[in-house]
């Protein structure tokens, strides 16, 4: 493949990990609030595990999950409470979280500016074969 044409593919596969990697993020951002009864399980965050494409470029090897027991929190008038009244929640640090949609953000935003500017190189080159 034309090295012109795999900066696209490689932008193109950045684009959807990264866009991935928001999709779980905002997940995890999502259900940072919600709780099970101590006898059950968290909601296990995503985290999306990125490998190198050996062409270039990257791709989703798999999602590695937050631990099912997440933390228990007190909360004695929730119905879901035990006993004890407390709920399970799950681990999920929102600082940690906004970090990495930052990341994954500005990882996308740097994706589609190249392929803005390999689009506007082979516009180039075109103008110039018809001079």
């Amino acid at each position: 493949m034309s090295g012109a044409f795999n900066l696209l593919r490689v932008a193109d596969e950045s684009m959807g990990a990264h866009q991935t990697w928001m999709d779980a993020v905002g997940n995890n951002i999502a259900n940072v609030n919600t709780y099970e009864p101590t006898s059950g399980n968290a909601f296990q965050a995503q985290y999306p595990i990125f490998q190198a494409d050996p062409s270039g470029g990257v791709r989703i090897a798999g999602v590695a999950e937050g631990d099912p027991q997440g933390r228990e929190v007190s909360m004695p008038d929730s119905p879901l409470a035990d006993a004890n009244g407390y709920v399970r929640a799950p681990d999920i640090d929102m600082s940690s979280e906004m970090g990495q949609l930052i990341m994954a953000q500005r990882g996308y935003e740097a994706s589609v500016q190249v392929t803005k500017s390999a689009q506007d190189i082979y516009t180039a080159a075109l103008s110039i074969g018809q001079k």
